[in-house]
């Protein structure tokens, strides 16, 4: 199956949730996809997260992690989806911010410079550790990704408008029909 990295594949809002939404239905056993289990598709993922993602102006030139960096980049990216998961949920845990701040601590100790992306996720995550309005992060009510509420009322449920907007939409005005019809 082809696969290419999209302007949705970065409606996260910012570089550390885009990578943690690199799971695709992340619960659900039988239709799981890890993105990044292919090393091509990481690779790939660097030079559409400089053209595509919300934070592209903070980290500059993006270089792709450093080759012994794979296994503390993915402890990285699975301790991002798992904290800011919680703390959306309102589970938020000692445990679980000591494991992202572990993880993040260790790419940034590893990274070979501040460009590299298992820095600037690292960094990301950080910034959204500090967010002045936690509220804003929100679960997309269609796909379950991660994602800002960058909106003025901050009453946004879904990742992306052209696409999981447009299935929510298009799932409730079939659903309403079919009721009319009953």
């Amino acid at each position: 199956m082809s696969f290419t990295w999209t302007p949705h594949r970065f409606s996260g809002g910012a570089l550390a949730l885009d990578v943690a939404n690199s799971v695709i239905l992340r619960f659900d056993k039988n239709r799981r996809t890890d993105r990044f289990a292919d090393p091509a598709q990481l690779e790939s993922f660097v030079p559409a997260a400089k053209e595509f993602c919300a934070e592209k102006a903070l980290f500059g030139e993006l270089m792709p992690i450093a080759p012994g960096n794979r296994d503390a980049f993915m402890r990285l990216r699975e301790a991002t989806d798992s904290y800011f998961r919680d703390r959306v949920l309102g589970r938020e845990t000692r445990e679980g911010i000591a494991v992202l701040l572990e993880a993040i601590a260790a790419n940034l100790r590893a990274a070979r410079s501040d460009n590299s992306l298992e820095a600037a996720t690292a960094l990301s995550a950080l910034r959204l550790i500090a967010s002045p309005e936690p509220e804003r992060m929100k679960i997309c009510a269609n796909c379950g990704w991660l994602f800002l509420d960058r909106s003025k009322n901050r009453s946004r449920t879904w990742c992306d408008m052209a696409v999981c907007g447009n299935r929510i939409k298009a799932n409730r005005h079939y659903h309403r029909k079919r009721k009319e019809a009953v």
